[in-house]
C-alpha cells in the first residue's frame, strides 16, 4: 500500500475526533494486519472506490466508543447500542470524508460507499481487496481503537 494513503485517514481521524467529540487519541506506530479479526468490539466499514480503492475501518473498544459518543451527545451511554452503532457509522463515513478531501487535494479523487457497522467481540473485518491491512492505531484513557486501511492505487 502507498504510504500517501495513510497519512490522510491518520489526519482525518484525528480532526474528526477533536471536532466531534472534544478528544484527542494518541496515535500509535502502524502495523501491518494479516487476518481479518477486528480489534475492537464494534467497527464500521466503508469502501472506497477512484484514484484509490479498497475499504476502510474504524474499529473501537467498549470503553473507547463509549467514551466519544458520551461527548458527542453530552450524556453518558454506559452500553453498546443504537445510539453507539449510529456513531460508529457516523464517524466511520466522516473520517472517510475528511481524508478523502486531502486526497483530492494531491489529485486523487476517491468516492466512498455507504458504511456498515458490525459489533460484537471476535468479529471480522474482510477487506474489499482481501488483502492485509495496515493497521494506526489509537489510544485514549478509556480505551484503544484503530484505523484499518486496505488500499490500491485505483489505476
Amino acid at each position: 500500500m502507498n504510504v500517501k494513503f495513510i497519512n490522510p485517514f491518520l489526519e482525518g481521524t484525528t480532526s474528526v475526533l477533536n471536532t466531534m467529540a472534544f478528544v484527542s487519541p494518541r496515535a500509535g506506530k502502524p502495523y501491518l494486519k494479516k487476518d481479518s479479526m477486528a480489534v475492537g468490539d464494534i467497527s464500521g466499514i466503508i469502501g472506497l472506490t477512484g484514484a484509490a480503492r479498497g475499504s476502510l475501518a474504524l474499529s473501537f473498544s467498549k470503553g473507547c466508543i463509549l467514551k466519544i459518543v458520551s461527548s458527542m451527545l453530552g450524556e453518558e451511554i454506559t452500553e453498546i447500542n443504537g445510539d453507539i452503532k449510529d456513531a460508529v457509522g457516523e464517524l466511520t463515513n466522516m473520517v472517510s470524508g475528511v481524508a478523502r478531501k486531502k486526497l483530492e487535494a494531491d489529485g486523487l479523487n476517491v468516492t466512498a460507499a455507504i458504511p456498515t457497522v458490525v459489533a460484537g467481540s471476535n468479529h471480522s473485518i474482510v477487506h474489499v481487496l482481501g488483502g492485509p491491512s495496515i493497521i494506526i492505531p489509537f489510544e485514549l484513557d478509556e480505551g484503544p481503537f484503530v484505523v484499518d486501511i486496505c488500499l490500491t492505487d485505483g489505476t
